[in-house]
């Protein structure tokens, strides 16, 4: 609630009492300088609600501090790099089957599709990783960092982005032609 919609149900709440025909103390509620959570809905102040995007985004750049805060040794945001950003989306992010070239799945994908029982690495989804690097490339900037310095922007991590899209499009013989 911003001060200002505060202040003024706190004027109005005065000016009620002071108003009030009966001055008895047991027929006037306490004013102790605070608003009351359960307000009428003409009182409440609209809060704007977060879009799920915005959601999105604040969540990721949670996890991002908290693994920065978590690095051994300390990592602070202006230190970190493309190589930071790679090892916090292993870190963090869920797994996908990636069949290899000699597994019998490779560009066949199951039919029907089920779980295979290969024995295949487990690697992240390249769309999931994809939007994450965005919301996070974006956040970074919100939160003080410059362009040219931005992480989620490395050379690198736009490098293995395309790379594990080309894997993963390749594994479900799907190419991607751009």
């Amino acid at each position: 609630m911003s001060a200002a919609v505060a202040a003024a149900a706190a004027a109005a709440s005065v000016s009620s009492n002071t108003t009030s025909s009966s001055h008895h103390p047991s027929n006037q509620a306490p004013n102790h300088g605070w608003i009351p959570f359960f307000q009428p809905p003409a009182q409440r102040a609209a809060l704007p609600a977060l879009s799920r995007y915005e959601s999105q985004k604040r969540r990721d750049w949670k996890a991002f501090v908290e693994y920065l805060k978590k690095h051994r040794p300390h990592l602070g945001l202006s230190r970190c790099t493309g190589v930071h950003v790679l090892e916090f989306l292993d870190y963090q992010f869920g797994n996908t089957k990636l069949h290899t070239r000699n597994c019998p799945f490779w560009g066949n994908p199951p039919d029907p599709p089920s779980p295979c029982s290969c024995s295949c690495p487990l690697d992240q989804a390249w769309s999931s990783l994809d939007g994450v690097v965005g919301r996070l490339r974006v956040a970074f900037e919100e939160n003080g960092g410059q362009p040219e310095t931005n992480p989620f922007s490395a050379r690198v991590v736009r490098l293995y982005l395309t790379d594990l899209r080309d894997a993963q499009a390749k594994a479900r013989g799907v190419a991607y032609t751009f």
